[in-house]
């Protein structure tokens, strides 16, 4: 079988309203694909930068992949959370980004959004510290009737990956 192994690091974010962030990552890959090694979700530390809005959290990611098919090829999908001075986490943005088809080491940066609010929906998370999530966050990376949400732009989170790509000339696949 053809093997990926992808080895890197949840580097931080920047570009967000608030520097108090953590992450929920979750790769995501195609029914042709079988986890070897490695963890495929995780959560960051909470990372509180007193001077800089970089939000520093290099969180490794190491996992090892088989394959007979490049349909389905792994997809990072994120959740970045704000800690409030209660401990309480809100929502602060949602992104994904395919993990890159070429070997090598690649610096990568994924743009985020979450649900708009409307001028209530502010009033009533200001007030309650929630705010709106996703039932389902599969909605993040598949384009099913993603196209009928509203949104708005939020930070980016920055990862950094090596790929390793090994016996794909055997399956037909020339990279």
């Amino acid at each position: 079988m053809a093997e990926v192994h992808i080895i890197g690091t949840l580097a931080g974010a920047s570009g967000f309203p608030s520097s108090q962030l953590r992450c929920k990552w979750r790769i995501v890959a195609g029914d042709g694909w079988r986890l070897i090694e490695g963890d495929v979700e995780g959560s960051t530390q909470v990372d509180m930068p007193q001077a800089s809005k970089f939000t520093a959290w290099s969180h490794p990611l190491d996992l090892h992949y088989a394959t007979k098919t490049v349909t389905g090829w792994p997809k990072i999908q994120v959740q970045v959370l704000r800690r409030d001075w209660l401990g309480r986490d809100e929502l602060y943005g949602y992104g994904f980004t395919h993990i890159p088809t070429t070997p090598g080491e690649h610096k990568l940066e994924i743009v985020t959004w979450r649900p708009a609010l409307s001028t209530f929906d502010s009033l009533y998370s200001w007030i309650f510290g929630t705010t709106p999530t996703l039932v389902n966050t599969d909605l993040v990376h598949t384009p099913t009737d993603r196209f009928r949400l509203t949104t708005c732009s939020m930070g980016k989170v920055h990862l950094n990956v090596g790929i390793i790509l090994r016996n794909f000339e055997g399956y037909g696949v020339a990279m």
